[in-house]
């Protein structure tokens, strides 16, 4: 193995325990804006201190990560499908090894398939890609995506895919953790690497990780149990203590709990001008904020309607004209019968939409 490759494997996977922590953030390149993700430059700069490397797409290197931060880039260089299309799995390469070059990416990702319709063609991509950049120096992560059929993260399937990975040439395997995860570990012949996968509790996320580094993984490549999380700084921190610090899940969680009370929600949303609303953590958080901006446009509407009510026993004006007082006593009792039965109304109504 060349130097210049050695050289950017140990700044994924550090050289005084070989592991890493890894922050993936491409999950757009087919969720499109997932929740919390929505505003990617927002989610990114306040972790990526925390982060040995970063796993993204280069049209968000390019757009939302700092360029005077020198964080690794793993760069995905493979999609072509969305999550509303037909199947995952038809993926190919869809940016460069010159490009990578020019974005100065210390490693390329790129997802395998293996059992399904399109695993000959992920396989060959994979190969190609390898040939092209060792050419380089550059290291390959072969991903073992699963697509929607999540029920196929097992031990047998998984040490299948990341030994076929590895047996093509990938310098690094990231797959999912599961039972008897050391049969996957001691079958593939280079650092595994656990994704996090959906998003868990966070003591919950936090055992997977302890889990998977007794079980001989590399490290983590974490994205929604991270900034998906109402505390995603304290979280990635306590990730971090695990990976570099040994930390029991104990000390861990105690350490993420900790580090909460340091950390407001508001200031670990990626989108800070809507902290108010940092307790909603489903898609459905810009409902709130419309909700509250009628509100606070109504608001100044309730002292006013008070005022009439004040006004109205008093009746100034009728008073005032005293050449028509024959006329307006018996209008006196109409009025205030049609005042309170129109003015109401509006009141009711505006308290009913505030509501």
């Amino acid at each position: 193995m060349d130097w210049g490759l050695k050289n950017r494997i140990a700044s994924i996977l550090k050289s005084n325990n070989g592991r890493g922590v890894m922050l993936a953030v491409d999950h757009g390149y087919f969720l499109g804006p997932t929740e919390k993700l929505e505003e990617p430059k927002k989610t990114i700069a306040p972790l990526v201190k925390y982060c040995d490397s970063l796993m993204v797409t280069r049209g968000v290197v390019r757009t939302s990560v700092d360029p005077n931060f020198p964080v690794p880039i793993v760069l995905r260089v493979s999609g072509g499908t969305s999550i509303i299309g037909e199947d995952l799995s038809n993926e190919k390469i869809t940016t460069s090894v010159k490009d990578a070059i020019r974005i100065n990416a210390t490693a390329l990702a790129m997802s395998i398939f293996v059992g399904a319709k399109y695993e000959h063609n992920s396989l060959v991509n994979l190969g190609n890609l390898v040939n092209e950049a060792e050419e380089y120096g550059l290291p390959v992560l072969a991903v073992t995506a699963v697509g929607k059929e999540l029920e196929k993260r097992d031990a047998r399937y998984l040490s299948l895919s990341c030994r076929i990975a590895a047996e093509f040439g990938a310098h690094m395997v990231k797959t999912y953790y599961c039972d008897n995860f050391e049969k996957v570990v001691s079958s593939c012949p280079v650092p595994v690497i656990i994704a996090g996968g959906p998003k868990l509790p966070e003591r919950d996320a936090l055992a997977l990780t302890v889990n998977a580094l007794k079980s001989g993984a590399a490290g983590v490549d974490m994205g929604r149990n991270i900034w998906q999380s109402q505390y995603p700084i304290p979280m990635i921190r306590a990730v971090r203590a695990i990976v570099h610090s040994n930390y029991t899940l104990d000390q861990a969680y105690d350490l993420f709990k900790k580090l909460c009370q340091e950390y407001p929600i508001r200031n670990n949303q990626p989108n800070t001008s809507r902290n108010n609303f940092s307790q909603n953590q489903k898609p459905q958080q810009n409902r709130p904020q419309q909700d509250r901006s009628q509100q606070s446009r109504q608001r100044p509407n309730k002292p006013q309607q008070n005022k009439p009510q004040q006004t109205r026993p008093q009746q100034a004006r009728p008073q005032q004209n005293q050449q028509k007082k024959q006329y307006q006593k018996p209008q006196q009792q109409k009025q205030p019968q049609k005042k309170p039965d129109a003015k109401p109304q509006p009141a009711a109504a505006a308290q009913a939409k505030s509501q």
